[in-house]
């Protein structure tokens, strides 16, 4: 589902954020990527989601390699993908239900079925109620949940999510987490990266620990 093999990512200026990283990720795994801040957590993930190329060795993912994809097959391969940003990047300009729609007007998935999907996707993180209202007049344990629904609306079979419960009181965080738990329990393949040592002990055996951009 997920391979790096002997990656490297450098920068303009000579910094490399990651170092010669050889690991896999099985298709219906759930994993964390922790590590102090700097560690490379966050580019680990764009390589994933293709945000960004390895400068050397190959990334892998569902099949096609990150660093050979042509830029017009990108959004095709996004299509698996579930974004979750530590920055939310909701659109304030509109409101709830059409945050979420968006990825499926995106992908040219007729409107009424576009429609079922987003109220079932703000069902399941239970926000339904609130589908007419504006995203920042939302708690943050709300626009988190938001940023949820978007990313699974259009059923991945990959989530990313960098940092997801980083702003959040432990309930709030709790809620989040048990909503991977039960994506994950349906086969959904999870990534996440976290400096949250306690959920990591409560939901995950398989742990990539980045120190200074390496596996340690």
């Amino acid at each position: 589902m997920i391979s790096f093999s002997q990656v490297y990512k450098r920068y303009p200026g000579g910094h490399e954020a990651l170092k010669n990283l050889s690991f896999t990720i099985e298709a219906g795994e759930m994993a964390f990527i922790t590590g102090p801040t700097g560690a490379g957590k966050s580019t680990l993930l764009k390589l994933v989601a293709a945000i960004e190329k390895p400068s050397s060795g190959s990334v892998v993912v569902s099949g096609q390699n990150i660093g050979k994809l042509r830029r017009s097959a990108v959004p095709y391969l996004r299509r698996n993908f579930g974004l979750v940003f530590q920055d939310h990047k909701l659109l304030y300009d509109r409101n709830v239900l059409e945050n979420v729609i968006l990825p499926l007007d995106i992908a040219g998935l007729p409107r009424a079925e576009g429609m079922k999907r987003a109220r079932a996707a703000l069902d399941k993180v239970k926000l339904l109620g609130l589908e007419k209202a504006s995203p920042i007049s939302l708690s943050g344990g709300e626009q988190q949940r938001l940023c949820v629904a978007r990313a699974i609306v259009n059923r991945p079979t990959i989530v990313l999510a960098d940092e997801p419960t980083g702003n959040l009181d432990a309930e709030y965080a709790g809620e989040i987490m048990e909503m991977f738990k039960s994506f994950n329990q349906v086969g959904v393949t999870l990534l996440i990266a976290t400096h949250d040592e306690s959920l990591i002990t409560r939901y995950s055996s398989r742990v990539l620990h980045l120190k200074q951009g390496e596996l340690s």
